[in-house]
């Protein structure tokens, strides 16, 4: 199977950006940058697995027995959306305690009704 080969157009599709300085290339960059990973990151915000969640997890800390016990309770109420890692974040942030601190606290059963959502 053979590709078809791709016309070479290089300096009819530079005319427009022939005339922009290093900034406004910079910004177009940029921009374009911006417009390839938008459905990336709304992905990333509307979906996620246990498995994921359990992931961020471990890298925050928890052994793989608490952030799977973690990750089943915050299915079960229904959290998970909302990301688990952030959970225990923000429950950290608004507790002044380690992050660690938060998720064993969770754990235990307390600061459920905490939880900023």
């Amino acid at each position: 199977m053979r590709c078809r080969e791709r016309p070479d157009d290089f300096e009819s599709r530079r005319q427009r950006l022939r005339t922009m300085s290093d900034e406004a290339l910079h910004a177009h960059f940029w921009g374009l940058v911006d417009k390839i990973i938008a459905p990336l990151i709304e992905e990333a915000r509307t979906h996620t697995t246990p498995s994921i969640e359990r992931s961020v997890l471990l890298r925050m800390g928890f052994s793989s027995i608490e952030a799977k016990a973690l990750v089943e309770q915050m299915f079960e109420r229904g959290l998970l959306g909302h990301g688990a890692g952030r959970l225990v974040l923000e429950l950290a942030k608004r507790k002044r305690v380690s992050m660690r601190e938060a998720g064993v606290a969770l754990l235990a059963g307390r600061d459920w009704t905490e939880l900023p959502l």
